[in-house]
């Protein structure tokens, strides 16, 4: 070729990888293994730029260790079940199945002409019946082992759809898809036995060297160890049964500028209360129709019900609390009940100044009179020192002195013990994993009620248990709100797998954070009757490098964390996988302007940046002509429009120019912002390479005295681009590559090292442009294939500079440089200096009045 044509070049080395089988990953025990993995999509139907990002990073790191002689995993998987599916049904009168297939077809198609070296014969989707009725067997497993159990739950109900909504889900206090108000509701639900493992998952974070310590402090936060006091309140005149409010806190130290007592809306108390207060049962209803979580409850108007109950104070007996009834108490944390010191925390000061509750200090200033307490001022926040700073409590109260933090608290705890006010604890805000779902597109729970036996676990001869697909469709109707599979009884009805009797399957599925828990051990061997075989498992795992975006930074690596271990504690992993992750990284997103205009109903009309014009820092559509709003750098997001089709830019410059492009521009971890003149430029560069490559193919110079110049800058090349990749500083890798491309091109050494150098150059740019380096490779005269070529090696004697350049100063002007060898000695590097152009022409035929030489920095001529 004449030019550098990427619609030739990709599919021909493409096809050439695919023959050779190069990506195909194999147990062979004389290499070193490598399994990378970045988390596998949605299959959404469309992938965008950000998409490419990340599968190019672990694409480097794949090519990369295949070179230097690993034996590399590198899978590809879809996680396939969920709400998305069912809603597209929804809306097209569909079924998921086919949705979701043929866009998993769709970005099959659209990934494979990038060049992934991707094992694509592991390939799955989770909404496979193989896949998930291995899911079926591991739940059988923990259930027996158990790991899983059934309770009432208090969940987020939308009566509209009829289903569980998580947290995320609940906008406003509203279903995010049918609009309805949420209601808090007591099901009976399926839970991942999560919170045994608390500890243990907190505490191994400190193992996991090679992850992000910021995403370490999130798991950390949401695990949420804290010491705290348990102790009771006595109630005064409370009904049979409630003579005591079991309370936890982490912050005993308050204890004594307690100024009431709430309760969870769900707490037993309230719910008997309410039983003869009507007011009472209205004011709970309308706690329950907010949401769960805890930044909704922190956002919402904090409101109280006076229950008329009081209980006494641990330390008085004649010092009575009134007890509320507050909708910011979850009954799932701690005991469902708390005190409130208003003083000093702002949610407690906040409550109390609503319903005119006292506000007690515990603080007494270091210096002042007796009786004197530091107490927040009118209108004011909630006094609360600093960490840590040394107070002074009440009466002595958790010492007479304490830092404020962990020594006031563990002082106060110390002070309850010895008094009989209860005990020092642990625990963990981490809850136990909900996995119950009232949707169709989920992994069916394999159990089944009996009315003679109760719930009795699924054969494993009878698994997978599949959902139900009627080809006609008319069996499963996804416009009726609600749960289809139980209105399907020829699925639903069966016979109970211990008695023969008729029985009813389980109707709710698995929250998709199963299926993606695990598919790292799957891919290990993906077509095996079992869900993992322990050789495979053994061998391939842990995966030595993962990838992925800081969004799932906690609950799905959490939930693997999790699950990990359970799989290890049934049979199925081995003990060093407990943790599945050696390392990892999350990398920055991909962004683009948003082109926006204002559309008839006033609402905002995204529109693609295919079809927009820049001018002059402004944009038009290309229709029209109309000018349209930039609002600038934003997440992609296909709701507004800015994302960038990769196969379009595949079919304009190719799929190395997007893998160049995004890799190029920004450190991996930080966003990075599309630009179509930021591509061109890629191109361009790239196009070079080519141009470069031919040239000195077609060339025939003998060698000359700067072959050695050329030979140090290839070596350094290797060093600097392989300590790049091997720190995922693959932006730092590249601009090495722009200096080696600039130095061989203008080198002018022989045709013999110039045909090495650029071997080299094609061998360092193949994990991030693999087409362009095969052709490369191949026009040179390159063995068999570049993907297979064995990485170069650096000469570490090549390295060190022998010679420095030393700047010249006339009279405290730069004005030239002379390259010296490092041990030339002094009255040399003078003679050279005086030699200089530039110093002659100062001297005009005279003498320096002063000639300094400092040995490695500079030379000054004083005239």
């Amino acid at each position: 070729m004449s030019r550098y044509d990427p619609a030739t070049i990709e599919p021909k080395w493409q096809a050439a990888w695919d023959e050779a089988e190069v990506f195909k990953a194999r147990r062979e025990g004389d290499k070193p293994k490598y399994y990378v993995l970045e988390m596998f999509p949605y299959p959404s139907g469309r992938i965008h730029i950000g998409h490419v990002r990340n599968y190019t990073m672990g694409d480097v790191i794949a090519r990369y260790k295949r070179n230097t002689g690993h034996n590399v995993l590198h899978p590809m998987g879809f996680d396939a079940f969920g709400m998305p599916a069912e809603n597209a049904a929804m809306a097209s009168n569909g079924h998921p199945k086919d949705w979701t297939y043929g866009n998993i077809d769709t970005m099959v198609g659209q990934m494979k002409p990038l060049g992934f070296s991707l094992d694509w014969t592991r390939m799955f989707a989770t909404c496979d019946p193989e896949y998930y009725g291995q899911q079926q067997a591991l739940f059988l497993d923990f259930l027996e082992a158990g790991l899983v159990y059934r309770k009432n739950a208090v969940v987020n109900w939308d009566p509209v759809d009829m289903t569980v909504l998580a947290n995320e889900q609940v906008e406003n206090g509203r279903g995010w898809r049918s609009g309805a108000l949420v209601e808090r509701k007591e099901l009976t639900q399926w839970f991942f036995k999560i919170s045994d493992y608390s500890e243990e998952l907190l505490d191994a974070l400190d193992s996991l060297d090679n992850w992000p310590a910021k995403v370490k402090l999130m798991q950390a936060n949401w695990i949420g160890r804290s010491r705290g006091l348990q102790f009771a309140f006595s109630t005064v005149d409370a009904p049979e049964g409630f003579d005591r409010i079991e309370v936890y806190t982490t912050r005993p130290d308050t204890l004594m500028g307690a100024s009431f007592v709430g309760i969870s809306p769900d707490h037993p108390l309230a719910k008997h209360l309410e039983q003869d207060d009507a007011a009472l049962a209205e004011f709970n209803a309308e706690c329950r129709r907010t949401g769960t979580s805890e930044e909704e409850l922190e956002k919402a108007e904090k409101r109280g019900y006076d229950t008329g109950l009081t209980v006494r104070h641990p330390f008085d007996t004649a010092w009575e609390l009134p007890v509320y009834v507050a909708n910011f108490i979850l009954m799932d944390y701690g005991t469902g009940a708390i005190f409130g010191c208003p003083a000093h925390d702002q949610r407690d000061l906040d409550f109390a100044r609503k319903y005119d509750l006292p506000v007690r200090s515990i603080y007494v200033p270091a210096m002042g009179e007796e009786g004197t307490f530091i107490l927040p001022e009118d209108g004011g926040p909630a006094y609360v020192p600093p960490k840590p700073e040394t107070v002074r409590y009440i009466g002595g109260f958790a010492g007479e002195e304490a830092q404020t933090g962990e020594q006031g608290v563990d002082a106060a705890i110390a002070f309850c013990e010895e008094n009989g006010v209860g005990h020092g604890v642990t625990k963990f805000r981490l809850r136990d994993w909900g996995l119950s779902r009232q949707r169709y597109w989920g992994c069916p729970i394999p159990v089944v009620h009996c009315e003679a036996c109760g719930v009795v676990p699924e054969k494993k001869e009878n698994l997978p248990i599949e959902l139900p697909y009627d080809e006609d469709g008319k069996a499963i109707d996804f416009s009726v709100p609600g749960n289809p599979l139980d209105r399907h009884p020829s699925w639903r009805d069966c016979a109970c797998p211990a008695c023969g009797a008729p029985a009813r399957r389980e109707t709710d599925t698995m929250d998709t954070f199963v299926d993606s828990s695990w598919y790292q051990a799957r891919f290990t061997a993906p077509r095996a009757g079992t869900p993992t075989v322990m050789e495979d498992a053994a061998y391939w795992m842990n995966v030595d490098q993962y990838i992925g975006g800081i969004e799932h930074a906690i609950l799905h690596l959490l939930y693997a964390r999790f699950f990990c271990r359970g799989m290890v504690k049934t049979g199925h992993l081995p003990e060093k996988s407990a943790e599945p992750f050696d390392a990892l990284f999350t990398q920055g997103m991909v962004t683009h302007a948003i082109y926006q205009s204002e559309g008839d109903n006033g609402r905002p009309v995204y529109h693609y940046p295919e079809a927009v014009e820049l001018r002059d820092g402004k944009a038009f559509l290309k229709e029209g002509g109309a000018e349209v709003q930039i609002i600038p750098s934003a997440k992609m997001s296909k709701s507004k429009n800015n994302v960038v089709d990769p196969v379009a830019i595949i079919a304009s410059y190719g799929a190395d120019t997007a893998r160049w492009f995004v890799l190029s521009d920004s450190p991996p971890e930080r966003d990075v912002e599309w630009t179509a003149s930021g591509a061109e430029a890629a191109h361009k560069h790239l196009a070079r390479v080519y141009r470069i490559a031919a040239e000195i193919a077609e060339g025939d110079a003998p060698s000359t005295q700067e072959d050695a110049a050329l030979e140090r800058e290839m070596h350094k090349a290797i060093h600097d681009v392989t300590m790049g990749v091997e720190s995922f500083g693959f932006n730092a890798a590249i601009a090495k590559l722009y200096a080696f491309t600039n130095a061989l091109a203008k080198s002018r050494a022989g045709k013999e090292v110039k045909t090495r150098a650029a071997k080299v150059l094609a061998q360092l740019m193949s994990p991030m442009t693999p087409h362009l380096a095969e052709e490369v490779w191949h026009l040179l005269g390159g063995e068999g294939l570049v993907a297979q070529a064995a990485w170069p090696v650096a000469d570490e004697a090549m390295l060190v500079e022998d010679t420095v350049t030393l700047p010249i100063q006339v009279n405290g002007k730069r004005r030239g440089e002379i390259a010296v060898p490092k041990d030339m000695p002094k009255e040399e590097v003078e003679k050279l200096a005086l030699a200089h152009e530039a110093v002659v022409r100062a001297l005009d035929g005279g003498q320096p009045k002063k000639l300094i030489v400092v040995p490695g920095r500079i030379v000054n001529v004083v005239v």
